[in-house]
């Protein structure tokens, strides 16, 4: 702009310059524009790939932690996290086989989606009481306990289609070594729940 209102040599030089400089840097974005729309169109592909990729990432990790995992002694939380993991899943039913619940099991279900029933198969003398069971249900409905003498081992199901064996009782999660591993064979599910 000063160089504009001067009127002496330099400042005509200047201004010249300065136009020289702009008609530069247009020849050079013409010439290159395309260049820039294609870095610009891989800078964006790759940002959509990285988003895919952490997706896929999630996916292949959350399903090799429930598949199959060995506890050991003292890791309560991780296998709270991932008994909590397994009733988040479920989006109509959770049913537990365990002879030996307590509270703790009801403070887990509570993170259980909403609308989602469970159904737990325990021992006659089991720790939850009636009172228990209503006070859960005003908060999170359905909770229904049957009590049965036919089970020894542990048993998770997801919405009739997902089958864990669990090595420990629930309440007894990472005191002791234990492992939790997913069952392929659906068709067990029915002959288990129908016991």
């Amino acid at each position: 702009m000063l160089a504009g209102v001067l009127k002496n040599n330099i400042a005509i030089s200047v201004s010249i310059n300065i136009i020289r400089a702009f008609i530069e840097m247009r020849k050079f974005l013409s010439i290159n524009g395309q260049l820039f729309e294609r870095l610009t169109n891989v800078e964006y592909k790759l940002l959509e790939h990285d988003k895919k990729f952490e997706i896929l990432f999630d996916k292949l990790q959350h399903e090799d932690e429930i598949k199959q995992k060995i506890f050991f002694k003292g890791q309560i939380w991780d296998s709270y996290s991932l008994i909590i993991d397994l009733f988040k899943k479920a989006q109509k039913e959770i049913v537990i086989i365990d002879n030996y619940v307590s509270d703790t099991i009801l403070k887990m279900l509570s993170k259980k989606n909403k609308g989602v029933e469970v159904l737990i198969l325990t021992s006659p003398n089991t720790y939850i009481k009636p009172i228990d069971i209503e006070k859960f249900n005003k908060e999170y409905p359905t909770l229904k306990i049957q009590k049965t003498n036919r089970f020894h081992d542990r048993f998770i199901i997801i919405d009739r289609k997902e089958l864990y064996h669990c090595g420990a009782s629930i309440q007894d999660l990472g005191t002791k070594c234990f492992a939790i591993n997913k069952l392929e064979d659906t068709s067990l599910i029915e002959k288990l729940v129908n016991v």
